[in-house]
């Protein structure tokens, strides 16, 4: 597959606030400065209705390219669990035993993504699992969600079907005003070499987008409940200067702008009901 030419999916993944983990493990939740595959992968699963132990090998098949608008800032939120409660109602120990009284409360961290806004292009050489991603995304059976349930999206997740995403990619409005120190570069994230991105501003020392800058453990191989299983895949990272008349700033005149671009250059506007 060709994705500078390939046909795909754009979406605008944004909301007041976000978690993609990739090392999250019981009372440590962690969250990645982008969105992850198997977090997109998932949603998109959500959409289709699909049960959690149902296969996932035509969706991993998809490609995606990250556009971070706004890299948000990381959060932590406080949780306890468990306090206050009877003792068999406590959190069972690894031996299956409840928690004797004054240990039964325990402590987690969960770090979110506070602001953030992101531009996606997934894209596959199999058009009917994109009409179908759409569709789901579109309309979708369960909610939609940015990586975890708690984390709506503040709008529609799909804005567009489009031949040439990259294309789009780069040229979409950005949800963000300039930075008034100067040139503030955009970056992409990748599944796959972004050197076929269509831009010639790179920003110094931050890559050609060709070799992986590492890994990132976001290829979901189950999500079953008692078998979530991922693997880790390379992950392309290219940073870019764009246009200032890329920078479409916050609110309803962003949104006019995105809604232009839309109605323009677009050949496929999709609606949502969430």
């Amino acid at each position: 597959m060709n994705a500078s030419t390939a046909r795909g999916l754009l979406l605008r993944l944004a909301g007041p606030l976000q978690s993609w983990g990739t090392h999250s493990k019981y009372l440590w939740r962690d969250t990645a400065r982008f969105p992850t595959r198997s977090g997109v992968v998932g949603m998109i699963a959500a959409g289709l209705g699909r049960p959690r132990d149902a296969p996932l090998d035509d969706l991993t098949a998809l490609s995606m390219t990250v556009r971070v608008d706004r890299p948000g800032v990381v959060v932590s939120d406080y949780h306890t669990i468990g306090g206050g409660l009877p003792a068999d109602e406590t959190v069972i120990t690894v031996d299956g035993k409840h928690r004797t009284k004054g240990k039964s409360t325990l402590v987690s961290k969960r770090h979110y993504l506070a602001d953030a806004s992101f531009t996606l292009a997934l894209t596959s050489d199999d058009e009917d699992l994109l009409d179908s991603c759409a569709a789901a995304l579109g309309h979708p059976h369960w909610p939609l969600f940015l990586g975890r349930r708690s984390c709506p999206p503040e709008g529609p997740v799909l804005l567009a079907t489009v031949e040439d995403p990259l294309h789009h990619l780069v040229r979409l409005p950005l949800a963000a005003k300039q930075s008034r120190s100067g040139l503030q570069p955009i970056e992409f994230y990748g599944d796959r070499p972004l050197g076929v991105l269509p831009v010639n501003s790179d920003a110094a020392d931050r890559g050609d987008g060709d070799h992986h800058s590492g890994e990132v453990t976001d290829e979901p191989l189950s999500f079953a409940p008692l078998e979530r299983r991922y693997q880790p895949r390379p992950l392309y990272r290219r940073a870019v200067h764009l246009p200032d008349t890329s920078y479409a700033g916050f609110g309803t005149g962003y949104l006019q702008k995105l809604q232009h671009y839309i109605d323009t250059h677009c050949i496929k506007q999709e609606t949502s009901t969430r």
